[in-house]
This record gives structure tokens, C-alpha cells and sequence, in this order.
């Protein structure tokens, strides 16, 4: 360094000049080298989680349940969410009777408060089998399958190995067998040359019977 400069400057001057003067900031008191000052950070909040009672666990569900629930009742209300998805069976019934495999019956006159809800018809080396599903005015879930699959075999698979013949009786002037079948389930089934038909579902068995009845 020039001496002449040197000798124009101050102490404080060459002070704030060197390494570790006056400028220099001193390291903050929770800037620990190891990271400890962190730790200990981590280990105050995981504290303060543990603490939380089981009174606000139940209030924090609720803030996140309670905006669902209203969502669901508010669908419900204005959006139709607890009315089922109909849909037309004429074309799948068309199909099946195009199909030319077996007579092809079709449910008419059922009523309000009946809804069809699925419509299917598919062919197997066995045979075809022509599968519609309605929803009963007590919102049960019952089937009208009509097939050309022998019933040997059709009726274990539709109506499990269990179940069995309870005897005849006249539904709309024809000679249906009631039977047993899954577990809180009954079925009608109409044994035809050439096509056998089950009526089946949990449904109450006046409910089966007005559907099996309105088989044409």
C-alpha cells in the first residue's frame, strides 16, 4: 500500500478495512454449524402437533366433512342424483329377436315406479342369453333373463348350485316353477321348448310376480 495513502487514513479507517472489523456481522445465534438450531426447530413444532386433542381432531374432520355433505345433499336436491339411469331395452330387444335363436318375450304395462336400468344380449357356444334389469318401486334390483342355454346349465350358473325347485304356480296363465336362489333372492323361472326364462332378484315375490306377469 501506497504510504502516503496509509498515512492519511485513519485507525477506525484500516479497522473496517481488515478481515473480522467493525463491518463484519457477526453469526447469528441460531446459525449453529451442525444444523442443531434446525433440530431443535423440528422438534418444537412435532411438540406442539402431539399436543392437539382429540376434541380439535374431531373439529378438523368436521371442517372437511360437513362442505361434502352439503355437496351431496345440494346433487341430491337440485341435480336428480338419487334418480336412476334409464335406458331404452327396444333396441337390444330387437337384436335378440333378429338374432332369430329363441322367442323373444317383452315386458310391457309394468307401471310407474319401474325403471330399466340395464339392457344386454350375448351368444356363447351354449347359446344366447337376452339379460334385462329393472329397478322396483322399492328401489330392489331385479333381472328378467330369457336364453337358449339348456337349463341344466343355465340355472346353477344364474341361480347358484343351491338353488331348487319350490314348486309350480300360475302366473299370467302360465306354469312357472318358484325357486330358491342367492342369498335373500327368489326367481320365477318359465320353462319353455327352446328358451327358458328366470325372473329373479331381491325383490318381494308380488314384485316378481307382476314382472314375470307382464313377460308377453
Amino acid at each position: 500500500m501506497d504510504t502516503t495513502e496509509a498515512a492519511g487514513r485513519t485507525p477506525d479507517d484500516r479497522l473496517t478495512d481488515e478481515p473480522g472489523g467493525r463491518d463484519a456481522s457477526p453469526p447469528a445465534a441460531d446459525a449453529a454449524p451442525d444444523g442443531s438450531g434446525a433440530d431443535q426447530r423440528q422438534v418444537v413444532s412435532t411438540a406442539i402437533r402431539s399436543q392437539r386433542s382429540p376434541r380439535d381432531i374431531v373439529i378438523s374432520l368436521l371442517v372437511l366433512l360437513v362442505p361434502i355433505a352439503l355437496l351431496i345433499g345440494l346433487g341430491r336436491a337440485f341435480l336428480g342424483a338419487d334418480t336412476p339411469t334409464e335406458v331404452d331395452p327396444a333396441p337390444i330387444v330387437q337384436q335378440a329377436r333378429a338374432a332369430n335363436l329363441f322367442p323373444v318375450g317383452e315386458v310391457t304395462g309394468l307401471g310407474d315406479g319401474w325403471h330399466t336400468v340395464t339392457a344386454d344380449f350375448r351368444r356363447a357356444d351354449t347359446g344366447a342369453t337376452l339379460r334385462i334389469g329393472y329397478l322396483t318401486p322399492d328401489d330392489d334390483g331385479v333381472q328378467v333373463v330369457q336364453s337358449s342355454v339348456p337349463a341344466e346349465r343355465l340355472l346353477p350358473d344364474e341361480l347358484t348350485r343351491d338353488g331348487q325347485p319350490r314348486g309350480a304356480v300360475e302366473i299370467g296363465g302360465r306354469s312357472w316353477q318358484r325357486y330358491t336362489a342367492r342369498a335373500d333372492e327368489l326367481a320365477f323361472v318359465l320353462l319353455e321348448p327352446g328358451r327358458t326364462v328366470i325372473v329373479v332378484g331381491p325383490a318381494s315375490e308380488d314384485e316378481l310376480r307382476r314382472l314375470a306377469a307382464s313377460l308377453t
